[in-house]
């Protein structure tokens, strides 16, 4: 497999990093990378942003602006550890009520105790489950967020299609991925602090260097923005858009249900 990006077409899900690997291995390959750097994922989005994913992250929940309501409802996909969620509900004076639900009970292990530590556990549901096969009923949440997390995913497509079911008529998906640099001179930086960098430094933190080399390739296979805009209208999303974060390091992309 090359380092080229996959199309709106797919192939995530034959794609671990710039290996190719059968259809139905993927899932069990991500889950022991995350199993591996659950303790210390702040510090991973640390060294894999620069620091800058606290700074995505907050404006991913300005974007979204949740409701200041008891009845608002949102689920966080592949956010075990909850850094979105608890934005989410104090962005909603501590009012809205947060689904984390995550692959992985390592990440989410970490979350529920981060949350119980916030005094957020009032607000917050954590729940193992896989996010092309969504545990919930149609038409349950105001809003679906993922950051970070639906290049793990290895059907994209059908993904999408389950966060499109879940969510009600005017729900709001937001997506926060890293993307394609499509600054001058800073796309020859980022690869170069990538593909250096960051498995030394994932070396140092945790011991390992192969789940960051992992991370750094799949970032480089998840499609641009264009491309990824395209899959959320295929899975029936209006209004799709994406901004670009940091001269596109990450890019925000966002789709409605109407």
């Amino acid at each position: 497999m090359t380092d080229e990006r996959v199309s709106a077409e797919g192939g995530m899900e034959t794609s671990y990093g710039f290996r190719r690997v059968n259809e139905g291995e993927k899932q069990g390959l991500v889950n022991d990378v995350f199993h591996k750097v659950a303790k210390r994922y702040d510090i991973m989005n640390d060294v894999m942003s620069m620091g800058l994913h606290r700074a995505w992250k907050d404006a991913m929940v300005a974007a979204l602006h949740p409701r200041r309501s008891a009845d608002y409802r949102v689920l966080d996909v592949a956010g075990g550890t909850g850094d979105i969620a608890f934005r989410i509900v104090e962005a909603s004076d501590r009012l809205a009520q947060a689904t984390v639900l995550d692959i992985n009970g390592s990440m989410l292990g970490v979350g529920a105790e981060r949350a119980r530590k916030k005094g957020l556990s009032g607000n917050l549901e954590f729940v193992e489950a896989n996010a092309e096969s969504l545990p919930f009923e149609d038409g349950r949440f105001d809003a679906y967020t993922i950051a970070f997390g639906i290049r793990n995913v290895p059907r994209i497509d059908v993904a999408l299609s389950e966060a499109y079911r879940v969510l009600k008529r005017g729900g709001r998906l937001l997506v926060l991925e890293f993307s394609d640099v499509e600054m001058p001179l800073l796309d020859k930086v980022y690869d170069a602090w990538s593909f250096n960098a960051i498995p030394r430094f994932g070396k140092m933190i945790t011991g390992e260097a192969e789940p960051y080399q992992y991370l750094v390739e799949s970032i480089r296979k998840f499609p641009d923005q264009k491309d990824f805009a395209r899959m959320i209208e295929k899975a029936g999303f209006s209004r799709v858009t994406y901004t670009n974060y940091t001269g596109g390091i990450a890019a925000l992309h966002s789709g409605w249900k109407i």
